[in-house]
C-alpha cells in the first residue's frame, strides 16, 4: 500500500514536531555520510532546533575551519575578514556606551559639567535629587529592619528573664529552698569559697536536707540562676 502524501506545513503538536525533527535530522545525516564516502566530498550540515538545539554534520576527513576555508576560496566571499568587521563595529558601539556611562557618573560626582548647558544641569539635578531620595528611603528601610531585630532579641531576653524568675519564685515556695544574694556572706557565713559564685548580681538557690532546714553544716547543693 502506498504512503500517503504529507501536506509539508508546519506541525502543531509540539511532541510530534520534535520527533519529525530528530527523525529527519538523523536522515539527512546518513545521507551526508553517505555522500562523503561514496563520493569523497566534503559535507557539514549545521541544524538549529526550535528549542535552540545546535546539531551538526562535518565529513570526518576536514575541520570546520579547513571547510569554511574551502567555501570561502569556493565561492569567493571573505567571510572571516567581514566577520572581524562586524565584531570591531561591535566593539566600537561598547567602547561608546562605556564612554558615555563614565562621563555620567563623573558628572553625578560634580565633574565634567563644563560643556553642558542649562537645561542639562537642571535635568541632571533633578536625577541626584530623586536618587538621594532613593538611597534614604533605602537608608531607613535598612535601619527599620536593624531595629526590629533588635527588639526581637530584646523580647526574647525578656521571655528568658521571665522564665527563669518563674521558676525562680517556685522554688521560693519550697521550704527546702532558701536564697544568698552576696557571695562575701556565702563564704562567711558557711566558713568556705563558693564555688558556684557569679558575678552580680549574686543570687544562688541553696537546698537544705529536709531533716535538718537551719543547720549550716547540712549538705549544701547549689544552682545558678542569673549571672
Amino acid at each position: 500500500m502506498a504512503r500517503g502524501k504529507i501536506q509539508i506545513r508546519k506541525i502543531e503538536n509540539s511532541t510530534n514536531r520534535q520527533v519529525t525533527y530528530s527523525k529527519r535530522r538523523n536522515g539527512l545525516f546518513k545521507k551526508a555520510s553517505e555522500l562523503t564516502v561514496l563520493c569523497d566530498a566534503k559535507v557539514s550540515i549545521i541544524m538549529v532546533s526550535c528549542t535552540d538545539k545546535l546539531h551538526e554534520y562535518i565529513s570526518p576527513s576536514v575541520t570546520t575551519k579547513q571547510f569554511f576555508d574551502h567555501y570561502q576560496k569556493a565561492s569567493g566571499i571573505d567571510i572571516w575578514n567581514s566577520h572581524y568587521e562586524k565584531m570591531q563595529e561591535e566593539l566600537r558601539q561598547l567602547k561608546e556606551v562605556n564612554k558615555n556611562l563614565t562621563r555620567q557618573i563623573r558628572q553625578r560626582l560634580g565633574d565634567c559639567l563644563e560643556n553642558l548647558g542649562f537645561e542639562e544641569l537642571l535635568d541632571l539635578e533633578k536625577e541626584s535629587q530623586e536618587a538621594v531620595v532613593i538611597v534614604r528611603e533605602r537608608k531607613l528601610k535598612v535601619i527599620g529592619n536593624k531595629v526590629e531585630t533588635l527588639k526581637k532579641k530584646v523580647r526574647s531576653a525578656q521571655d528568658v528573664y521571665k522564665k527563669l524568675m518563674h521558676e525562680f519564685d517556685i522554688r521560693g515556695d519550697d521550704p527546702q529552698y532558701g536564697m544568698i544574694d552576696d557571695a562575701g556572706e556565702y563564704e562567711t557565713m558557711y566558713g568556705y569559697p563558693p564555688h558556684m559564685a557569679v558575678e552580680p548580681p549574686h543570687i544562688l538557690t541553696l537546698r537544705l536536707q529536709p531533716d535538718n532546714l537551719h543547720a549550716v553544716s547540712s549538705d549544701l547543693t547549689t544552682y545558678a540562676l542569673l549571672g
